[in-house]
């Protein structure tokens, strides 16, 4: 049962080293050749639809948002999203992922995907994409494509290579 009271706000610069060990924590280095970090490289992610979980003032848990482009088509990467080790189990990761959602909806996105377990994912709507056209830049196991779609049919003919969207098509 969770005891300490949690707070969800926007994330901060501020916020960044504890970000970084909590993902450092939770992925270990190997998060640097996985296809989502790759994009992510590719520019800075939306502070204003990422979130962190705060006890106090201290960083417990962390969702990111990334503009992306698939295709031509407009979209949002989800990830990575993470918890301390002595914080999981109790919630925080599915409130971060209630609250980045609600956010990332109301901002008027229509898409977003990750690369992640189907039956976490599932309950704020996410499903399996494997079969559409949609390329990310390195393997990816199908199961593990998700999208969420804010608008009906938002998925449909979308296709092509996935990138950051400040990275240009060409």
């Amino acid at each position: 049962m969770l005891t300490h009271v949690v707070t969800y706000a926007p994330e901060e610069a501020v916020h960044d080293a504890a970000i970084e060990d909590i993902n450092k924590e939770a992925f270990g280095p190997g998060r640097f050749a996985r296809a989502a970090y790759r994009i992510r490289e590719g520019g800075p992610h939306d502070r204003s639809l990422s979130f962190v979980a705060l006890i106090g003032e201290h960083v417990v848990g962390s969702v990111r948002l990334t503009p992306i482009t698939i295709g031509v088509a407009a979209a949002m990467l989800l990830g990575p999203l993470a918890v301390r080790p002595a914080w999981k189990k109790q919630g925080i990761g599915a409130a971060l992922m209630r609250t980045s959602m609600d956010a990332t909806r109301l901002a008027g996105h229509r898409l977003v995907i990750l690369v992640g377990d189907e039956p976490y994912y599932a309950p704020f709507g996410f499903r399996a994409i494997s079969g559409h056209q949609i390329e990310m830049p390195a393997p990816v196991d199908p199961a593990r494509f998700l999208a969420c779609e804010f608008t009906p049919r938002a998925l449909e003919n979308v296709h092509g290579r996935v990138r950051h969207a400040a990275m240009s098509e060409g």
